[in-house]
């Protein structure tokens, strides 16, 4: 990709954000962004593609034992200091050091920080009953475990657990360099990594104290290991083991993204063409994915699944039956099938005043991952046209399948469930963008109009649905 193109869409995705936010502060002036939430906004945007343009250029050429040194610095930098500037940003905004609207971090903190208690005063068993007796289930024991884990070897501080995450984020850029240069080649990973690393949602969630920094990253970790496991056709032990252990260890933070990798898994081994994988190959691999799925399932893993499935995936009215509840206009509209053809774009940026403080917060970072969504999308397109679509199938089918069911769920609306799609939505645009073709650029000019108007009209309802125009 020339460092021309490059800039030409940093300049159309910088100047998109700005006229959608002064156009939409100056039609409703009196709920416009409040200045802090606009700059917090201003700064998301200008962070990711002015940083983007400038070190994709000159890191593309570099050796990649040199390459991958600087991603993983740049990125481990960049996190660690944002997560300790948070920690006092917090404390000074809210007084309890956690993000705005904290909700499962006031259970999580404490219920970790009393089970590392036991653990020291060495009441092990003690954890095992609490576990049992009070948890909402295997997908919230995973998280809890692991600051139980950390709290115990380093004090209850706010601030560990984040560098933690710092740390598995910066190694997630070098995976994902490593996943796309695989998949695709090795430009496309490239400029996927370096846009992880000034991708603002993700570094923004190494600051929060919930669940979703590591679930990416085993998610994203064990879909590269699955795609070197079938690739370098090294059928040992422990090629074997890591991602059925990073898979296992996904269901203990949100059930659904370990049956997605399993799902995704066994369409990339069905796909797959013979070099890859032989017709004996594809049925004892097949096989083998269906008894591990069915271990799952006869386990209280597999009872929770089915649990979820009854009664967070079946009623396709949820986010329209709670907004009526609270009395707001335009609530048949957010039913699920409307909402589904918008799973790779969705939630748009709110920018005015009438949302959830940590959305504002973030909104910046909201309208980039909706601007890239664009060649997301097209990327498919793109990898047909090349005749490419069996590579591409592991990290489609992941896609695809989390964000259907994200859609079609009580969760179709909330950005915090949307953030595990991120980083494989950054490494499919990365992929269009490096493949771009003339006429390509004449769709995006499309979108862009199209996501002006949607951003105007996403924000135009916020205020309508309140009665406040």
């Amino acid at each position: 990709m020339s460092k021309r193109l490059l800039r030409h869409i940093a300049l159309f995705g910088i100047g998109l954000y700005l006229l959608a936010l002064v156009v939409i502060s100056l039609v409703f002036r009196e709920h416009a962004l409040q200045l802090k939430w606009a700059l917090w906004g201003m700064g998301e945007v200008l962070f990711f593609f002015l940083l983007t343009t400038v070190f994709y250029p000159r890191w593309k050429n570099d050796d990649p034992k040199k390459f991958r040194r600087k991603v993983f610095w740049t990125a481990l930098a960049i996190r660690a200091v944002y997560a300790f500037v948070m920690c006092h940003y917090y404390y000074w905004e809210t007084g309890i050091g956690f993000e705005y609207g904290a909700a499962d971090t006031i259970w999580y903190h404490p219920t970790a920080a009393y089970l590392s208690r036991c653990v020291r005063a060495g009441h092990i068993s003690y954890v095992f009953k609490y576990l049992n007796a009070y948890t909402m289930g295997y997908s919230d024991q995973g998280y809890i475990l692991w600051l139980t884990l950390v709290y115990t070897i380093f004090g209850r501080s706010w601030l560990v657990p984040r560098l933690f995450k710092a740390l598995m984020h910066a190694y997630m850029c070098v995976v994902v360099w490593k996943l796309g240069s695989r998949t695709m080649d090795e430009r496309t990973g490239r400029l996927a990594a370096v846009m992880c690393v000034f991708m603002p949602i993700l570094i923004q969630i190494c600051g929060l104290h919930t669940k979703e920094a590591e679930m990416i990253f085993l998610s994203i970790f064990a879909l590269e290991r699955m795609d070197y496991l079938i690739r370098s056709k090294r059928y040992t032990f422990w090629n074997i083991l890591v991602p059925i252990l990073l898979t296992g260890l996904t269901f203990g933070f949100r059930t659904i993204v370990g049956m997605c990798l399993i799902f995704a898994f066994l369409v990339f081994v069905l796909l797959s063409s013979k070099d890859l994988v032989g017709k004996n190959g594809k049925i004892i691999i097949t096989a083998s994915v269906v008894v591990v799925f069915m271990a799952f399932l006869l386990s209280p893993v597999g009872r929770e699944m089915r649990n979820i499935y009854r009664l967070k995936f079946t009623d396709l009215n949820y986010q329209s039956e709670k907004y009526e509840s609270m009395g707001m206009k335009h609530s048949e509209l957010a039913k699920s099938y409307y909402l589904a053809p918008g799973a790779f774009v969705l939630p748009l940026a709110p920018m005015v005043e009438e949302s959830p403080d940590h959305n504002k917060m973030i909104h910046g970072s909201t309208y980039v991952k909706n601007f890239l969504a664009f060649f997301a999308m097209l990327a498919m397109v793109i990898a047909f046209r090349q005749k490419r679509w069996r590579d591409f199938s592991l990290v489609g089918a992941y896609e695809l399948s989390y964000l259907t069911l994200i859609m079609f769920s009580f969760a179709a609306n909330m950005e915090r469930y949307h953030e595990p799609a991120v980083p494989l939505i950054v490494l499919m645009s990365a992929y269009a963008m490096t493949h771009l073709r003339h006429k390509d650029l004449k769709i995006f000019y499309v979108y862009c109009g199209v996501l002006f108007v949607a951003l105007f009209v996403w924000n135009w309802l916020k205020l309508s649905a309140r009665g406040l125009v």
